[in-house]
């Protein structure tokens, strides 16, 4: 049997008895930090054989879990905190177990983005999750873009040195925007502080945050699911002048003149 099993977040108490069954009958554990599954295993107890399973070596670990589930082996994945293939390794191994027909189940869990949305207090009665922004400049303006428009609540991952980077992106696509950053979920110091879009996220950044930003308005301008800077081009494509376009664009997004020139700027400096 091949057990894709949620792990704690946080707080090691959060995991579940069938987890807890499932791992104390493995005869081996596939996870993406073995430094980090065996302090989870020794908090209950447990002592198994632990091999790696990362986004570098992840086809050979599921080729290696097949053949020991065909041997009729007991085998567990699991990620570093959550649920495997959710923003971490094991999709690739999801893949090739079902086309290779070897069937495998979830043991549900923790979840931090689902945790984040409830502590935000946004709207959650429909949701998207995002995770991870790309790294590059392009493919990260080009998926918040499809997302700009979006009315349901959007969720986002962000590690603690690309927090800054990620709100003022977001800041750029959707326009001013009501959010809340939730870190330290289930541990001693969690913390949910909503802020603004324009403001940016104040403090020091410390731990793995989840963003949660509204989604956007019904009578939203269109142009506002434009970048800052093609919202501006957009006005003076029409004949304004840049000092009139700025305005413009700064009322349609609910910010100041001068936020939106700042973002101009950065773009322009970026290359965007």
């Amino acid at each position: 049997m091949i057990s894709f099993v949620a792990t704690p977040i946080g707080n090691l108490k959060d995991i579940t008895l069938r987890a807890l069954e499932a791992l104390r009958g493995a005869d081996a554990v596939f996870c993406e930090d073995t430094r980090h599954t065996v302090k989870l295993l020794n908090a209950y107890d447990m002592k198994k054989p632990l091999f790696s399973c990362h986004k570098f070596n992840e086809r050979e670990a599921a080729e290696r879990i097949l053949a020991l589930s065909r041997e009729g082996k007991n085998v567990c994945i699991v990620s570093d905190a959550g649920m495997p293939v959710v923003s971490d390794p094991g999709r690739e191994v999801c893949r090739i177990l079902k086309e290779a027909g070897e069937p495998y189940t979830v043991l549900p869990g923790a979840n931090a983005a689902l945790c984040a949305l409830v502590l935000s207090a946004l709207p959650a009665d429909r949701f998207t999750f995002v995770g991870f922004l790309p790294e590059k400049n392009a493919e990260r303006r080009a998926l918040l873009e499809r997302y700009a428009a979006a009315r349901e609540t959007l969720l986002f991952h962000s590690a603690p040195q690309d927090v800054d980077r990620d709100v003022r992106d977001l800041f750029a696509a959707f326009g001013e925007r009501r959010a809340c950053a939730v870190r330290e979920i289930t541990k001693l110091h969690e913390e949910s502080t909503p802020f603004l879009l324009s403001g940016g996220l104040p403090g020091e950044k410390r731990g793995e945050y989840v963003l949660v930003v509204e989604g956007a308005q019904e009578a939203q301008n269109p142009l506002n699911a434009l970048t800052v800077s093609g919202h501006v081009a957009a006005y003076m494509a029409q004949g304004l002048d840049k000092k009139e376009a700025l305005k413009r664009t700064a009322k349609d997004r609910g910010v100041s003149k001068s936020d939106v020139y700042r973002e101009l700027l950065r773009s322009e400096q970026e290359g965007e």
